[in-house]
């Protein structure tokens, strides 16, 4: 597992689009690179690819609203030795075209790399049809598909870069929301390897993608109250960083916080290995196993406690309520 140094305070506060990131990467390499291509299904402006269309037209192919043609398409570039892109919108890409993804994709070993725009809860006001909260846990179930959530502009360059490296599948989820800083430019990044962004001793907070930021800011609350919060990056969800797993198991409780449902997620992974390998207790927020309601992001994540405030919220309540019970670690370590 990484370590790394988040933002100084002092710094401006600057919001940039993860996809927005992606394609200046994207941009960046396209020039000495001719084999990238990207390819978008009418979703060009939603994934901040129309600098790429302009600057690269040779190199962009545009399917249209046809989601399973895209992913089909993208798979039959890369047989010819193309280093395929897709950009499309994550709600539709991971279900309309999951069979194509799971045979063209990842049964075929094909050089895709698929990039969910607006995933989560990104298209709030639009209601459940544009929600993309299975994602995860569908694009996860198969088989030599990779899963990875970015939580800014510099992972997500570092990131993308990575993965232009290799030659297999994967899906990249972003969010539409512009994202604070919370890495610099020259920031370690191995790929696999989850990062830890603060030390801890009470709680870990697990999180992934937008969500990273709420965490970190949930952990200086709690610090106010006194209680030490670890928070790791796991921006790795398939393959997932399984030592920085057992390791979070050395807080006296681990939360894991996604934007995702409760089910074949962050928390469901995270709660697989510690059982098998390092039984802890498990505090899962996420999106509840129904509709989430409409609104945009800040309004959902509020309403399910997933904001800030949520999140240091039920950290506390749990471990009040471990030490109400008697049971616990953190109980006996303060009694001495």
């Amino acid at each position: 597992m990484n370590k790394a140094q988040v933002a100084c305070e002092a710094s401006p506060i600057i919001r940039v689009p993860n996809r927005q990131a992606l394609c200046e990467t994207l941009m960046a390499h396209a020039e000495s690179d001719r084999d990238i291509v990207v390819l978008c299904s009418d979703s060009r402006g939603s994934s901040s690819m129309s600098a790429f269309a302009d600057k690269f037209p040779e190199q962009f192919v545009e399917m249209g609203i046809a989601e399973q043609n895209l992913v089909s398409v993208a798979a039959g570039l890369a047989r010819c030795g193309k280093k395929a892109v897709i950009a499309s919108p994550a709600c539709f890409l991971s279900t309309r075209s999951m069979e194509q993804v799971k045979v063209d994709v990842a049964y075929s070993d094909t050089n895709v790399k698929l990039i969910g725009v607006s995933g989560g809860v990104s298209y709030g006001a639009l209601g459940y049809t544009h929600h993309s909260t299975n994602d995860m846990a569908v694009l996860g179930s198969i088989p030599n598909m990779r899963v990875y959530l970015p939580s800014d502009r510099f992972q997500s360059a570092k990131l993308m870069e990575a993965l232009l490296l290799d030659e297999k599948p994967a899906y990249i989820r972003v969010g539409r929301n512009a994202v604070e800083d919370i890495y610099s430019e020259n920031m370690d990044f191995s790929l696999n390897k989850a990062i830890e962004l603060r030390e801890g001793t009470d709680v870990c907070l697990i999180s992934c993608g937008e969500l990273v930021k709420s965490s970190l800011d949930a952990a200086e609350t709690l610090r106010l109250q006194g209680i030490s919060a670890r928070v790791i990056d796991m921006y790795c969800l398939k393959p997932m960083d399984e030592a920085a797993v057992l390791a979070a198991a050395e807080c006296k409780l681990v939360v894991t916080v996604e934007e995702h449902t409760l089910l074949g997620g962050l928390g469901s992974r995270v709660s697989q290995i510690l059982s098998a390998q390092r039984p802890t207790k498990v505090l899962s927020l996420a999106l509840p196993d129904e509709p989430a309601v409409a609104g945009v992001s800040a309004e959902v994540f509020a309403h399910y406690g997933l904001d800030a405030v949520g999140i240091a919220r039920s950290v506390k309540a749990a471990l009040e309520a471990d030490v109400g019970s008697g049971n616990s670690a953190l109980l006996n370590e303060r009694e001495g």
